[in-house]
């Protein structure tokens, strides 16, 4: 076995007992694009190996993806298979854990018309939405890892041939999600070690407000009482640890609702769903986008804020050092899974309920009541850089540095 193949089973692994660190018996369902088949393959193997009952795989194609956008009556794009959406929640009823392959075409999409995604979308989250609740609120273990495939990889490196940016982007994955690393899975409990010596700070402080200032931002984040930083690693309901991102470098909580005010730049272009957003600002008031601009993908972007009413709220805010893996990489991954961790990011639309005490058995109704924003949609953009400071704000007017050129100062 060569060494490429050597750190593919040590990813398969990664993935299955770190990731969603499957049980004995427990049914795994995996969502990949066709392309990664035997990566797949792989992975579904070692959750065997390690006692899964059940591996079922539901494949997706980007190219009968875009057949369909060219192709399909826009009537098709408002609808989603409902049998598709029950089989979901019946299989999270059931514990299963989820596995979701990221590896899109960041350029799939920009010749589609937005008015279309943004059907295709609603209708998706609308259909979605009580499976998303199941992993919003840690019902669930889930993970989201990365392969290559040629088209995402091309994006990436678009100076070399094809077979060596897949090579090159393969590398990548496997230096910034701890693969290199001679045991992987220990080399994850000393980074979440790491982590979590700055949630236990940032708990401890309990900041009624953050003030985040960069080139392009100027922006006060009101913090709900309650509020919870969390980072890499989760308990399901059943207390099985799971680690929802591989690889991941933030620390996160929600925003207060109606407590956003100031302008935010974006630092790396988004890839919404096979469309690319760059250079874009938001001007907040109360904690609603009341103004943008966006020299890439400026209707991609007013579609998604139009998406319903909680999309023009912030749902979720990060932490990220720029001194950090993934940033030192310097490579543009257009791919959230990546890019978000390389960079201070926020979040257009829901909450995860789990950030705020108590917040896994509140209504939606009670969770609004306490300043946790609800939204069929959870888009994370980045606004990390260089030369960010971040200041937390007691509550009695107190200020204290978190973050200085970009990284922490403690």
């Amino acid at each position: 076995m060569n060494q490429f193949e050597r750190n593919l089973e040590k990813y398969a692994d990664l993935a299955i007992r770190t990731g969603v660190n499957i049980q004995e018996n427990q049914e795994l369902l995996i969502m990949a694009p066709i392309e990664t088949a035997p990566f797949v393959r792989k992975v579904a193997k070692k959750a065997y190996e390690a006692g899964a009952k059940n591996v079922h795989v539901d494949w997706s194609d980007e190219d009968l993806t875009l057949t369909k956008f060219l192709l399909a009556p826009d009537e098709a794009l408002k609808e989603f298979p409902l049998w598709k959406a029950k089989g979901y929640v019946e299989m999270a009823e059931g514990g299963c854990a989820v596995l979701s392959i990221s590896a899109s075409n960041p350029d799939l999409l920009k010749n589609i018309d937005p008015e279309k995604i943004a059907l295709s979308n609603k209708a998706r989250a609308i259909a979605l939405e009580d499976f998303r609740a199941y992993m919003q609120n840690n019902k669930i273990s889930w993970s989201i890892v990365s392969i290559p495939t040629a088209a995402w990889a091309t994006k990436v490196f678009p100076t070399t041939t094809e077979e060596v940016a897949v090579e090159k982007l393969w590398d990548a994955i496997f230096s910034v999600t701890r693969v290199h690393e001679e045991d992987p899975i220990k080399a994850w409990e000393q980074h979440l070690t790491n982590l979590n010596t700055k949630l236990d700070y940032l708990n401890g402080k309990k900041y009624m407000k953050l003030h985040f200032k960069a080139p392009g931002t100027d922006l006060t984040v009101e913090l709900p009482k309650g509020h919870i930083w969390l980072g890499a690693d989760a308990n399901n309901e059943k207390g099985a640890s799971f680690i929802a991102n591989i690889p991941t470098e933030e620390v996160f909580t929600l925003p207060a609702k109606y407590g956003v005010d100031g302008i935010l730049a974006s630092k790396k272009p988004l890839n919404y769903n096979g469309t690319i957003i760059d250079n874009f600002s938001l001007t907040f008031e109360k904690g609603k986008v009341v103004d943008f601009t966006a020299e890439t993908g400026y209707e991609t972007l007013k579609n998604m804020l139009n998406t319903d009413e909680g999309a023009r709220y912030l749902g979720e805010v990060a932490l990220v050092p720029h001194d950090s893996p993934i940033s030192n990489s310097n490579i543009l991954f257009y791919n959230t899974l990546f890019d978000e961790n390389a960079s201070c990011h926020f979040a257009f639309g829901s909450a995860y309920p789990v950030c705020l005490e108590g917040g896994e058995n509140l209504s939606k109704e009670d969770l609004e009541k306490q300043g946790c924003n609800t939204s069929l949609i959870h888009v994370d953009f980045m606004v990390g850089c260089a030369e960010m400071a971040i200041d937390g704000i007691q509550a009695d007017g107190s200020i204290e540095p978190i973050f200085r050129n970009g990284n922490w100062v403690f």
